[in-house]
């Protein structure tokens, strides 16, 4: 996957082509010292601020008319704690270098998502996530926060010191102030086995339950107009280290789910009408294999076809129906999808505007080629989602605004009223967080 999210003749453009805007300046600051002075020179000057990490969000939920904040050069790791077991890292670094540089030191997060592109604030801030039964987003690994506010101040927060931010700002939308530093809870590097498989949609929707109980880490990923679907289940493993080998990865991770994957998705552009087949062909691709590694290795992979995507949390009880559903209207329609729909779980947090705060969650996730209309389709399937109080990923595709998640997050109100303290001016806002908070 691309980290670019271009800027040509002043227009920021994120990594999905789904947004522009043209900043009236761009600031890369190089200390936190310096980011607090470009907030206050915004206020000074009437203008807003937002901060964009590598441009991941199919969301404008970082797009601004004002001063773009680039945190590129606020990178590293600050400090790791071995007795806490925490490592602190400054906002604009990638969550791969964090991932490398944390296996050089004989730690890892506990989980983390599929892609490693994004920035760590940009990643937590819209609520990244990867699967687990019982480990949770990135988000929910924070133990601690560094932001500046609107006045320009420096702000820090955790359990102990500014609890009631430290609820919210983990998956703060870039609402509460920009984020220069996070501390991490982090554990020994351990090893992971995942198991990869094909297997119908009937079984794995019908032992959905004994698959999840079953397994650390399950997600699966069907693919419209079959019944087919690839199973991944990543459990803790004693070892022995056993990793795909170069050749294997390359064929499979390179080779069949990027390149060949890419010529089967301009195929499908150009002749909507082969997309069923290909479908039946994609989903027989990939073979079943086993592999043990560590954990950033396993979790992760390569994205390199680009799309366009969007995402809900559903009760993990109601994630069987609401697929069936999917399938249903799929099946019945005359729509063509050629990408496969991605489910995963969390189990619940306590972060106030985290998809999982306060219930067991599963995610639905659907995807359309870039360049293919996608718009029929994501709204049927939110018309679905929405029915089982979907919550949509703050980073991907919808239309819900502030009265619908009012009724979906119960402490909704807290963050607003968190918001109205800490930016009474709105000096962190933008269309995209006037639709989803309100004014």
């Amino acid at each position: 996957m691309s980290t670019t999210a271009s800027a040509k003749n002043g227009t920021w453009r994120n990594w999905g082509g789904t947004v522009a805007s043209r900043p009236a300046r761009e600031v890369t600051p190089a200390s936190v010292e310096e980011l607090a002075a470009a907030v206050r020179r915004a206020g000074e000057d009437g203008l807003t601020v937002k901060a964009v990490g590598t441009g991941h969000s199919f969301t404008s939920i970082a797009a601004t008319d004002g001063v773009l904040i680039r945190p590129q050069l606020l990178t590293g790791i600050r400090n790791i704690d071995r007795d806490a077991l925490t490592v602190t890292v400054e906002a604009g670094t990638p969550l791969k270098r964090l991932n490398m540089a944390l296996a050089r030191e004989g730690l890892s997060l506990t989980n983390m998502g599929d892609i490693m592109e994004q920035t760590v604030s940009g990643a937590t801030s819209t609520g990244t996530h990867g699967t687990g039964r019982e480990s949770a987003s990135i988000a929910a690994q924070i133990r601690g926060l560094e932001l500046v506010t609107a006045d320009g101040s420096v702000l820090t927060c955790s359990e102990k010191e500014n609890p009631e931010v430290f609820a919210a700002a983990r998956i703060g939308l870039g609402a509460l102030g920009v984020i220069t530093a996070i501390t991490f809870a982090v554990e020994p590097v351990f090893l992971l086995t995942a198991r990869e498989e094909p297997m119908t949609f009937d079984e794995v929707t019908g032992r959905f339950d004994e698959l999840w109980a079953e397994n650390e880490h399950f997600e699966f990923y069907w693919f419209p107009h079959t019944g087919s679907t690839n199973t991944k289940r990543n459990n803790r493993s004693a070892g022995p280290e056993k990793p795909v080998s170069p050749v294997s990865g390359w064929f499979e991770d390179e080779f069949l789910s990027n390149g060949v994957f890419q010529v089967a998705q301009w195929v499908g552009r150009a002749a909507p009408g082969t997309v069923p087949s290909i479908a039946q062909i994609s989903s027989r691709a990939l073979s079943a294999r086993t592999y043990t590694d560590i954990p950033y290795k396993v979790f992760t992979s390569p994205r390199r076809v680009r799309f366009v995507e969007m995402e809900y949390a559903v009760p993990r009880e109601a994630l069987v129906e609401t697929l069936r559903e999917l399938k249903t209207m799929v099946d019945r329609s005359d729509l063509r999808i050629s990408f496969p729909v991605e489910v995963r779980t969390a189990p619940a947090d306590d972060i106030t505007l985290s998809t999982a705060s306060g219930r067991d969650s599963a995610y639905i996730a659907v995807h359309m080629f870039k360049g293919t209309p996608y718009q029929a389709y994501f709204t049927a399937a939110e018309r679905i989602l929405t029915a089982h109080e979907g919550r949509p990923h703050w980073g991907k595709v919808h239309t819900r605004d502030a009265e619908y998640f009012a009724g979906v997050y119960p402490r909704f109100g807290e963050f607003t009223a968190l918001r109205d303290r800490l930016d009474p001016d709105r000096r962190f806002q933008n269309d995209y967080l006037r639709r989803v908070l309100g004014q």
